[in-house]
């Protein structure tokens, strides 16, 4: 499991008070980040191995400015070309946010998935739930 933690900026309220919905995607993508190590460890763009073929969000409960908020990430499913991250957002002791995300292992220049590798395999497997 990774734990990132993020501390909500104000920008990020919206007109009830709370987080605004479109925070948690953002969050969520930066607490990926350990996982984009396995397949491009420099995180360099230019060699990029991923895509997202899908993303949700189930809000379970609120989230508030100026209260720290833990990301969870853990690998859920591997398949032989994608899997799927669980993540959830949890703020003074509650889980609030539970987030998927199938990323698929992409072969930019043929512009075409790609079977994982044994090591990304391995590398993902090490974190599974």
């Amino acid at each position: 499991m990774f734990i990132e933690k993020v501390m909500p900026r104000f920008s990020e309220t919206d007109a009830l008070g709370h987080i605004n919905n479109t925070a948690l995607p953002v969050w969520f993508e930066a607490a990926r980040v350990p996982i984009f190590k396995f397949f491009t460890p420099d995180l360099n763009p230019h060699n990029w191995k991923l895509i997202i073929a899908k993303i949700e969000a189930s809000f379970v409960g609120e989230l508030f400015y100026a209260h720290e908020v833990t990301i969870k990430t853990v690998v859920e499913h591997i398949g032989n070309s994608s899997f799927t991250i669980k993540q959830e957002a949890w703020q003074q002791g509650k889980c609030c946010v539970i987030g998927k995300t199938v990323l698929v292992r992409y072969n930019f220049a043929n512009k075409a998935k790609q079977a994982l590798s044994e090591a990304e395999i391995t590398a993902l497997s090490e974190h599974m739930a």
